[in-house]
């Protein structure tokens, strides 16, 4: 699955680049993308064309090792060659509040998202969106949140709102491990889950492994 998402990923930013000369991604934090980005480093990929993005970030230092970016930088972007200033990381160290308002800032500099990836917890949740929390789908929502109270540690977060999530071309969705079955089963059979309130305006795809599929 990491190999045919990575040469995936790579035709689509040769096509954005192509047709608008950027290519501007959002990355999932978590563990299930990280083989993607150790591949993806090893490939070289990435230049001076790529726009890096996050769709979520948990509240603590910049450096932490717990913070999505932190974990992408040493996987992957650290070694490549997209210039730090297209890389923009989730100010969440600010606190969620002002961590959000600075991030719906910044993501003014960018219209619709290229590929948007997600992964999606046993509970259904995707990004930093909770069942039993706003996730900004409602017309009119901002753009990011300020999550408080998540269910998973640590309980500040900011996330981008599912009607930010859907202003993307493409939005894939990067899910592994039997552990994932429950929640796969539940959205399938079309239960309300924030999984199922973000899609991309030309394409939403599940990319699964063998013990993911198996279960669902």
């Amino acid at each position: 699955m990491v190999r045919a998402l990575a040469d995936a990923l790579c035709v689509e930013a040769d096509a954005a680049i192509a047709a608008r000369g950027a290519f501007h991604l959002v990355l999932a934090g978590g563990n299930t993308p990280r083989a993607l980005y150790a591949e993806l480093a090893r490939r070289g990929a990435g230049d001076a064309r790529w726009y890096i993005w996050y769709g979520d970030e948990r509240c603590l230092p910049a450096s932490d090792p717990g913070r999505n970016s932190a974990m992408v930088e040493a996987a992957w972007l650290a070694s490549s060659n997209i210039p730090e200033e297209h890389r923009w990381p989730v100010p969440a160290e600010y606190g969620a509040s002002e961590g959000a308002t600075v991030y719906a800032d910044w993501l003014g500099r960018v219209g619709e998202f290229d590929v948007v990836l997600l992964g999606m917890g046993e509970d259904g949740h995707t990004a930093s969106l909770f069942p039993g929390h706003d996730w900004g789908e409602v017309s009119g929502s901002p753009d990011v949140l300020a999550v408080q109270g998540a269910p998973k540690p640590p309980t500040e977060r900011v996330s981008l709102s599912a009607e930010r999530l859907n202003r993307s071309r493409k939005l894939w969705f990067v899910i592994a491990g039997a552990v994932k079955h429950a929640a796969l089963a539940r959205w399938r059979q079309g239960e309300r889950l924030p999984v199922g309130a973000v899609h991309g305006k030309v394409e939403t795809v599940v990319w699964l492994d063998a013990a993911a599929w198996r279960g669902a």
